[in-house]
């Protein structure tokens, strides 16, 4: 299994600019059309830090939830990939699946414990059209800290990064002591 280290991080800040950058390679990745689905993992991840030892740890643990999912599907991986960015990791893994069935499966993990909050799990059809939460009826994700929109907290920076990392170790000490 792929797996990225910890110890590898590179603990400094991004700049606005180079976010975006990453953001439209990303999408550009993405929105190719394929002739599978493609699921693609990334972070919830406040601040200006996106790559350091606890993401890289976050990232690991979605990253092996979504291979024991694949596993229990029996779902064919045609390729994956993972990329340790200073922008934060993405993981990529093309499936031989229903892209339906992959996002509500998707969900369901999300659902499953505290941990998944903090992971970011697209789900792209062979057309690179990405599913929403709302294409499967669903209500937006909420804040980490308030029973708010995520979007809408983020978007007006309702909350401080400290305030959003400590409550990112908490979920993640959690998840390592009861997993």
């Amino acid at each position: 299994m792929l797996a990225v280290d910890p110890q590898l991080a590179v603990n400094r800040p991004v700049s606005l600019p180079a976010l975006l950058i990453s953001r439209e390679c990303r999408q550009a990745r993405q929105q190719a059309r394929h002739q599978y689905t493609l699921l693609v993992l990334t972070l919830v991840v406040p601040g200006s830090v996106k790559d350091n030892a606890l993401t890289r740890r976050i990232f690991n643990l979605g990253w092996q939830a979504l291979c024991q999912l694949l596993s229990e599907q029996g779902w064919p991986c045609l390729q994956a990939a993972i990329l340790a960015l200073p922008t934060g990791c993405e993981g990529y893994l093309a499936l031989q699946a229903d892209a339906w069935r992959v996002k509500d499966c998707a969900i369901q993990l999300e659902m499953r414990q505290p941990i998944s909050r903090l992971w970011d799990i697209d789900v792209l059809t062979r057309e690179g059209r990405i599913l929403s939460r709302r294409n499967m009826g669903l209500p937006e994700r909420r804040c980490l800290l308030c029973r708010q929109p995520a979007k809408v907290c983020a978007r007006q920076r309702r909350h401080a990064s400290p305030q959003l990392l400590n409550e990112m170790e908490r979920i993640i000490n959690n998840a390592i002591s009861t997993g």
